[in-house]
């Protein structure tokens, strides 16, 4: 599967963007799906992830109750949609895809590097 993720773009403090990542090659209607991201001089980390069914969703503690993932496996699409946009998310964003049936379960049991494929990023940057 290759992964396109698109949105990105510079934000003044407060507004908001859509991230979109399509996946060709297959369906991924039966993965599990996430996006990360990577600011300068800092480690990838976790954004927030969705099961394969879009019904159980994931997020970290910094970007819960701004964020929202979710997907349209009809259109091989996964998306997030950001609120409430900080300074502080500023980075590059990645998704990505675990293949493994056992996908759904790791994601319930917190856990979300697991992922086997991955996308180019795509920038955000916000300003204050």
């Amino acid at each position: 599967v290759q992964l396109q993720a698109s949105g990105g773009g510079l934000v003044q403090a407060g507004g908001s963007l859509r991230l979109s990542c399509a996946a060709s090659g297959r369906t991924f209607s039966s993965d599990a799906m996430g996006w990360f991201r990577q600011a300068p001089g800092k480690e990838r980390e976790f954004v927030a992830a969705i099961n394969w069914i879009g019904v159980s969703t994931y997020y970290a503690d910094s970007v819960k109750g701004r964020f929202t993932i979710f997907r349209d496996n009809a259109k091989n699409t996964v998306y997030l949609q950001m609120n409430s946009l900080k300074p502080e998310d500023t980075a590059v964003y990645y998704c990505a895809g675990d293949s493994d049936v056992r996908g759904g379960s790791r994601l319930a049991s917190g856990i979300y590097d697991r992922m086997d494929y991955w996308g180019k990023g795509t920038l955000v940057t916000v300003s204050s």
